[in-house]
């Protein structure tokens, strides 16, 4: 053998001894061995005595039709059907204040007082109006008598039952005008009758009844006529509630739809009576408003709710009950299913739609199987011992 060759064969020879040591070593390592074996091995399954079996419920799996329900959170707000923001009617500083702030009111009832020239002003057009209107009148009569006996011409008294009727008009628009200005009727009657006023203060009231939920003026203020917000009235005996819907759910709701509305105090059925034509940008969900039913005046503007709304279209798939799906160690769900031999063995499955207190399960089970519906935390503690 040439030297060359002995070299080549001296370092073959080396890395297969090198080879069988990495081998041996692999092969031999209890640390390696035990660890693999532990990760892939599943969980026993779970076998119960008789006595045990009392402890559990079962529950067969079977397709169903079911209303999916969509889970969300929601914020109260005034039903602004039956909400108001009271502008001032005229103009001047506020006098007193009536009423106070969450205080029910009637329709008609003073909130607040205003020494307003705009009062007086209209009080005193609308007496000018009733004296010319009279006397407009007393004229026409007057000219209809004298064209009989032809005491004046039919077109002079043509002229006056048009200044009659002209009259006449302007002191019904003057009546409206202290209309608009919410001023008391009995004071209109008084300045019909041409009864003194012995105080010419506006007075703003309450164009509904309802609660005073925003008192937004102070004594002394002085208000714009048509444009300062004085009061907010509510009747807070119906409110909204304003529910994010994302994504895919979106699909599935509809006007009319019922709802659920859970507090930590109350639970109150609703229904959906509006949804938003648009996403909002900001959280990239669609408002979906739920009409609900206030008693006690349980829910509070801006208060934070949970939100059930239950389609009304029907969808079918096997459902579950939520109390018997469980999570593992790595948060996927599973459920224990009976096998053939009587004991109870974990089983992956896809979660859904929910619907009430049950899952529709997509994947993992099948129609005929026996699941644990009560008791499943029993199962995974005998297991885990």
């Amino acid at each position: 053998m040439t030297d060359r060759q002995t070299s080549i064969f001296a370092r073959a020879t080396a890395a297969g001894l090198l080879l069988a040591s990495l081998a041996c070593v692999a092969a031999c390592s209890p640390g390696d061995g035990d660890g693999r074996t532990k990760s892939s091995a599943a969980p026993s399954n779970v076998t119960l005595t008789a006595a045990q079996r009392t402890n559990i419920g079962l529950y067969t799996v079977a397709l169903s039709d079911y209303r999916k329900a969509i889970d969300s959170a929601g914020v109260v707000d005034f039903d602004n059907d039956q909400a108001t923001s009271v502008l001032a009617p005229f103009s001047g500083p506020v006098v007193r204040l009536l009423v106070s702030q969450g205080q029910l009111v009637r329709k008609g009832q003073p909130l607040a007082t205003v020494a307003s020239p705009d009062f007086a002003a209209a009080v005193s057009a609308y007496r000018k109006a009733i004296a010319t209107a009279d006397t407009a009148r007393r004229l026409a009569d007057m000219d209809k008598d004298l064209v009989a006996h032809k005491g004046v011409s039919e077109r002079e008294a043509d002229q006056a039952e048009n200044d009659a009727v002209n009259a006449e008009a302007d002191r019904a628009a003057a009546d409206q005008a202290l209309v608009a200005l919410n001023i008391d009727p009995q004071t209109i009657t008084s300045i019909q009758q041409g009864r003194p006023i012995s105080r010419l203060a506006g007075v703003i009231r309450s164009p509904i009844a309802g609660t005073v939920v925003e008192k937004l003026i102070t004594p002394g203020e002085l208000l714009q006529a048509g444009t300062t917000p004085c009061f907010t009235v509510a009747d807070l005996s119906r409110v909204w509630v304003l529910a994010q819907v994302f994504g895919p759910d979106i699909a599935s709701i509809r006007v009319g739809d019922p709802a659920k509305v859970t507090t930590a105090f109350a639970a109150l059925a609703g229904r959906v009576d509006n949804i938003a034509a648009e996403v909002d940008p900001n959280t990239r969900s669609v408002i979906a408003r739920v009409v609900v039913p206030n008693p006690a005046d349980f829910l509070k503007r801006q208060m934070y709710v949970r939100v059930s709304i239950g389609a009304r279209r029907e969808s079918r798939g096997m459902l579950v009950p939520v109390s018997a799906v469980l999570r593992d160690d790595e948060n996927l769900p599973f459920i224990y299913v009976e096998q053939q031999d009587g004991s109870f063995a974990r089983r992956h499955v896809s979660l859904g739609d929910r619907a009430g207190d049950d899952y529709a399960i997509s994947a993992g089970l099948k129609s005929g199987e026996r699941i644990v519906a009560d008791g499943a935390f029993f199962l995974q503690f005998m297991q885990e011992q």
